[in-house]
């Protein structure tokens, strides 16, 4: 596979009907949505949640996580967008950024949990595999949109990348890093260890569903504050540091301090032994 990404070198547009483009972009973040919801149907059969209930609440936060997504990357490039307002719609041609659906899907899952007065807790836990897997499909979008990729390099699985796509200052490469690849592998390496320890805390029938969501948060904000370092998309910078490295470390900071707060019964929220 690896060989082939070095030679291939992709197009965005899927197939077209006359005027009608498929995007490979969108069936990548449509594949990506189906994973995570069939996943997170199926945990919620396990952990006693009502399917009904969820697939309606999924459907709220797909619509909230896919406008906070696409509002948060305009945000970030408010300058080319000031510049190109009828650019802010076109969601097929990539634009949306993790950190904007986590927030926008977690708002509406924030308004199901007030309004249906249930455990926040166990929500977060049926979704957040789901979430890993999804982001590891999706990814693939980038790959075909030529965006997000890293650095140059002579490794041998860097992917070719077409002038009009290069920044400026690197025109005369010609292979970059497929950031896009590490993070989709990372996020599949996520999405195993998050399904391992929900079928480890029901074995051991423990209801400490607080420790599979904030260790999704922890280990894909450790993912994304690495592969950072190698991105070359714009973005704000702070103290030195890429902006999505400063959201990914608050994440970290605030996940390990609710990991480690005891639970109302005065026990604390160890990993299971």
């Amino acid at each position: 596979m690896f060989n082939f990404l070095h030679y291939f070198t992709p197009a965005p547009i899927l197939v077209s009907f006359g005027p009608l483009r498929v995007y490979w972009y969108g069936l990548f973040v449509v594949l990506g949505v189906l994973a995570a919801l069939t996943v997170s149907l199926k945990l919620a059969k396990r952990l006693g949640f009502s399917p009904n209930k969820l697939f309606d609440l999924s459907f709220w936060m797909i619509i909230a996580g896919i406008i906070g997504a696409r509002l948060y990357h305009v945000a970030l490039e408010w300058p080319y967008y000031a510049a190109h307002p009828a650019n802010i719609v076109k969601v097929w041609q990539g634009g949306l950024a993790i950190h904007g659906a986590l927030l926008g899907g977690f708002l509406a899952l924030g308004f199901f949990i007030w309004k249906e007065k249930i455990n926040f807790w166990q929500l977060a836990a049926i979704f957040a595999p789901g979430i890993a897997l999804g982001q590891a499909i999706g990814r693939w979008g980038n790959y075909f949109n030529q965006e997000l990729f890293g650095k140059p390099t002579n490794l041998p699985w860097g992917i070719p990348i077409e002038i009009i796509n290069r920044p400026a200052q690197y025109l005369s490469a010609e292979f970059f890093h497929p950031t896009f690849l590490y993070e989709s592998l990372g996020d599949l390496a996520i999405f195993f260890i998050l399904l391992w320890l929900v079928f480890r805390l029901l074995k051991k029938n423990s209801a400490n569903y607080k420790i599979i969501f904030l260790t999704y948060l922890i280990l894909y904000s450790l993912l994304r504050f690495s592969l950072e370092f190698l991105r070359l998309d714009a973005t704000a910078y702070v103290f030195g540091f890429r902006w999505p490295q400063i959201f990914s470390a608050l994440i970290f900071i605030i996940s390990i301090a609710l990991l480690f707060l005891p639970n109302k019964k005065g026990k604390s929220a160890d990993f299971p032994g």
